[in-house]
């Protein structure tokens, strides 16, 4: 079943990040950014759509941007997770 699951990240240029999964795949990713990184979201959505959840996850998560205490990437991870809790 096809589902949508918008999230808000924290520390990061992207404001909003919007999904859509089938059951454990991510089948679109849309980032809404003000400022910052728009050509790095564009390959994390060519490199991720298509990919199991759990596997994004994996490869994501704990990713920092400078000084920062993550990244636009790790943000996603944080989203994926909160996906699977519910």
């Amino acid at each position: 079943m096809i589902k949508n699951f918008t999230y808000t990240p924290r520390f990061v240029c992207s404001s909003s990040m919007s999904f859509t999964f089938d059951d454990e795949t991510m089948t679109l990713i849309e980032f809404n950014v003000i400022g910052g990184c728009n050509g790095n979201l564009k390959g994390i959505k060519s490199l991720i759509e298509g990919m199991k959840i759990t596997d994004i996850i994996a490869k994501l998560e704990g990713i920092q941007c400078g000084r920062k205490p993550t990244s636009c990437p790790d943000q996603v991870a944080q989203a994926l997770k909160s996906i699977l809790q519910d």
